[in-house]
């Protein structure tokens, strides 16, 4: 998998990591890593940019999920501690989505693997980028909480 970054300038500067290939066991560090990078660099809102993933396992899920955690100012599971990080996704499905990580443009296949893992609760999905970027600078409204 290859990853780019780009800045975007305005009231709220967003950060874009642009995937391109497969988010999986043999890559998923690699997310987990540009992600601190940004992150230690200052960066505080996070776009990933999924137009050109073209897989996403169940190691790029739990690595998501990190990168999340990361930019909420949260520690991980870790990844010796297996099925837990699992269990802690699931509890994060109730708490809405991640204010400060938002996904946009995923492909048919990556997005029918979020939707049936739950990531769509987890976090907000565009699939137009000018779109995903104005979103932060407005209030997150669950899509948990909307159904109530």
């Amino acid at each position: 998998m290859e990853i780019t970054l780009t800045k975007t300038k305005g009231a709220l500067p967003v950060t874009v990591l642009h995937l391109d290939g497969k988010l999986d066991g043999a890559s998923f560090e690699l997310l987990v890593k540009e992600a601190e990078k940004a992150y230690t660099a200052g960066a505080r809102d996070l776009l990933l940019d999924l137009s050109a993933l073209t897989y996403i396992s169940s190691a790029g899920l739990a690595g998501l999920h990190r990168v999340a955690l990361l930019f909420r100012g949260e520690q991980h599971p870790g990844q010796d501690e297996g099925w837990a990080a699992y269990r802690a996704i699931a509890r994060d499905r109730g708490k809405g989505f991640q204010e400060h990580v938002k996904l946009v443009s995923p492909d048919g296949k990556v997005r029918q693997v979020l939707d049936m893992t739950g990531f769509d609760v987890l976090f907000e999905i565009f699939t137009d980028l000018s779109q995903a970027l104005a979103s932060f600078q407005q209030p997150v409204t669950s899509k948990v909480a909307s159904m109530s």
